[in-house]
C-alpha cells in the first residue's frame, strides 16, 4: 500500500532572508522571500512561519501568497531582529502539475547575519538562504 503512495518531491523553490533598506522606517531590516526559480508557476502557496528554541517560541503566522510566477519571488514577512536569535521554520505547501508539494525551512538561530550574507539569484540583493 505505502508503495503506491507518490510523494513529490519540491525542487526549484526556496525561502530567503534579504537584508534590505526600509524607507518608511529608514533602517535595514530582514525581510523573508519565497523564490520560484520553476520554469512553470506555483499556485496556492500557503507559508506557515514560526520561531522556536526550547521553551521560547513565536506564534504561528499563516500567509496566502496564491500564486508565484515561474522564475519570480514574493515577500513573505518582516523578520524581527529579536527573533533572529530563534530558529525559523518557513513550512511551504503548493500546488504545481496537478501535485501537492510541500518543503520546510530552516533558518538556524544566530544564521542570518551580516557574515552570511551571499548574492540571491532573481531578487538580485543580498541574503542568506534557508536550509
Amino acid at each position: 500500500m505505502k508503495k503506491d503512495i507518490e510523494i513529490p518531491i519540491a525542487k526549484d523553490v526556496y525561502v530567503a532572508a534579504v537584508h534590505e533598506w526600509n524607507e518608511e522606517f529608514l533602517s535595514k531590516d530582514w525581510n523573508a522571500y519565497i523564490i520560484n526559480n520553476r520554469a512553470t508557476q506555483i499556485d496556492m502557496v500557503l507559508i506557515v512561519s514560526k520561531g522556536y528554541d526550547g521553551e521560547r517560541k513565536t506564534s504561528l503566522m499563516r500567509h496566502a501568497i496564491g500564486v508565484v510566477d515561474a522564475k519570480s519571488f514574493q515577500k513573505i514577512e518582516l523578520i524581527q531582529e529579536d527573533v533572529l536569535a530563534l530558529n525559523n521554520e518557513f513550512f511551504v505547501t503548493y500546488y504545481a502539475e496537478n501535485k501537492i508539494y510541500e518543503r520546510r525551512f530552516i533558518f538556524e538561530k544566530n544564521t542570518v547575519n551580516e557574515a552570511s550574507l551571499s548574492e540571491i539569484p532573481l531578487l538580485e540583493k543580498e541574503g542568506v538562504f534557508a536550509k
